[in-house]
């Protein structure tokens, strides 16, 4: 798990025998039952990528609570929604399949990383779970972890985002896309194009 760069810091800081507890006794490369029941009640995570030279991205990704699947014991699943069209994390998937996610609880103040290898599935079946999905990710993991709580700043949830797509339920379209520095770029079909449809804030 450690590279170079980390024993370096491990040696100076005397955190090798630590370090190596850790990877031996929590890093685990299957999702427990414990794992799927933190990961599926997540409603956002922060996703690490890079593209072909190795230089980072980091986003966000939100939905409704369960809008990550835990497959099977290695794999997650989770929908690429419409964004800005820049496609930065989702490209650098296309390029350089390793990535890094980090989940959060911050009411709890609890965190887990998963580390693996993704795929880009235009067709999974699972699909249809997910009102108005481009595709689906996969991630094949490599490493799953606890990560130390201690810093996590306490917050409670004030409202979901309206944005998120819904069964039986017309998602709005966000202002900045009807901009007019925007609204003669956008797809042809995207919904933002049609001025009858409700916009609501960025």
């Amino acid at each position: 798990m450690f590279h170079q760069g980390s024993r370096t810091l491990q040696d100076r800081f005397d955190t090798r025998r630590i370090a190596d507890r850790i990877d031996e006794r929590l890093v685990r490369d299957v999702i427990s039952d414990h794992d799927r029941e933190f990961i599926e009640a997540r409603d956002m995570f922060f996703l690490a990528t890079a593209d072909a030279d190795g230089r980072p991205n980091c986003s966000y990704k939100g939905g409704d609570p369960g809008f990550i699947k835990v497959v099977d014991e290695r794999t997650i699943a989770f929908p690429c929604y419409d964004g800005n069209g820049m496609f930065l994390s989702m490209g650098n998937v296309l390029v350089n399949p390793e990535l890094g996610i980090l989940f959060i609880d911050f009411e709890k103040g609890n965190r887990m990383r998963l580390n693996g290898t993704a795929s880009i599935e235009p067709d999974d079946p699972i699909l249809g779970d997910y009102p108005e999905a481009q595709f689906i990710v996969r991630v094949r993991a490599r490493e799953v972890f606890p990560n130390c709580p201690r810093y996590i700043h306490r917050y409670t949830l004030e409202r979901r985002s309206s944005f998120v797509p819904k069964v039986d339920c017309e998602t709005p379209v966000p202002d900045w896309k009807r901009d007019e520095w925007a609204v003669d770029a956008l797809p042809e079909a995207d919904p933002a194009r049609d001025t009858s449809r409700t916009s609501l804030g960025r």
